[in-house]
């Protein structure tokens, strides 16, 4: 489990990914109920090709695998396309959610 004392220490925090790829900065957090929901990322110009031209994104909280000195993510979780680019992904309800 990952464990913060302050949220404000993580802000401005660099991104990498579980690769060691630079991925961006810590710009905000998604907090829910008093725990943490996801991080919004300011992508770094060498990543934002990968999104088709966005600024930021949001990774949810369980793709972190570390904090320290450095914020690392789990490259894997990103929706990715062959050609390198952000595949669509759908954020529509589920057929149980609608019930």
């Amino acid at each position: 489990m990952l464990r913060i004392k302050r949220v404000s220490e993580v802000i401005g925090k660099h991104v990498y990914t579980s690769e060691g790829d630079y991925f961006g900065q810590v710009e905000e957090v998604n907090l829910i109920d008093n725990k943490v929901e996801g991080w919004r990322i300011k992508v770094g110009s060498g990543a934002v090709a990968m999104f088709g031209g966005a600024r930021g994104v949001i990774i949810p909280h369980q793709f972190v695998k570390a904090i320290g000195d450095v914020f690392v993510i789990n490259k894997g979780s990103l929706p990715m396309r062959e050609d390198g680019a952000m595949a669509p992904v759908d954020i529509s309800p589920s057929a149980e959610e609608q019930l």
